[in-house]
């Protein structure tokens, strides 16, 4: 596969942008050659529904900028939707979090990719992306004041059975990370 492909298909399955060094360390590949690989990228991606989006230190794949008014209608109709139960599962596992959920966290809890999910709670504006202060490479998902007001909530503390349930969330959070830790140890 063309290292430009395999940016793409990088891009494509984060769904989210993604640090250039995370990208170079994937690819096997220097920074200089994810550069390149990304102009080439961006060459390929012209004229096209897909743009790659750039910082000096992120890159992510969005919509083209020239179908602004097709998205804007797309996401109209998902946000005239009920959120409905993937939406609702989400939403609970970043609240009972507390201190909000990574979208790995949020997956392993569900049993699915979540990504779209996420997305439409951030549309919808129920939770925000906040940098992880343990690990300034991740991002967490973390409810917004607006989500509280429509629970009709004052703080995240006064969801039903919340010391259980956040506890609860953690311990499965920290099982999978030993079951992960111990995984990669026997390989």
């Amino acid at each position: 596969m063309m290292p430009s492909a395999q940016l793409e298909a990088v891009l494509f399955a984060a769904g989210e942008a993604v640090s250039k060094k995370r990208l170079a360390a994937l690819l096997e590949a220097s920074l200089d050659e994810v550069d390149a690989a990304l102009g080439a990228l961006r060459s390929d991606l012209s004229g096209r529904g897909i743009s790659l989006v750039e910082t000096d230190s992120e890159v992510e794949l969005r919509t083209a900028p020239d179908a602004a008014p097709l998205m804007k209608k797309l996401r109209e109709g998902e946000l005239s939707r009920d959120l409905g139960r993937a939406g609702l599962e989400a939403l609970a596992v970043i609240l009972y979090r507390n201190n909000g959920a990574t979208r790995s966290e949020i997956d392993w809890i569900r049993g699915v990719n979540s990504g779209a999910t996420v997305r439409s709670l951030l549309l919808r504006g129920l939770v925000e992306r906040v940098e992880d202060p343990a690990d300034k490479r991740k991002m967490r998902y973390r409810a917004t004041t607006d989500t509280l007001g429509h629970l009709g909530l004052s703080k995240i503390s006064d969801l039903p059975r919340f010391d259980e349930l956040s506890h609860e969330t953690v311990a499965a959070i920290a099982a999978a990370e030993k079951d992960n830790d111990t995984d990669h140890g026997d390989a």
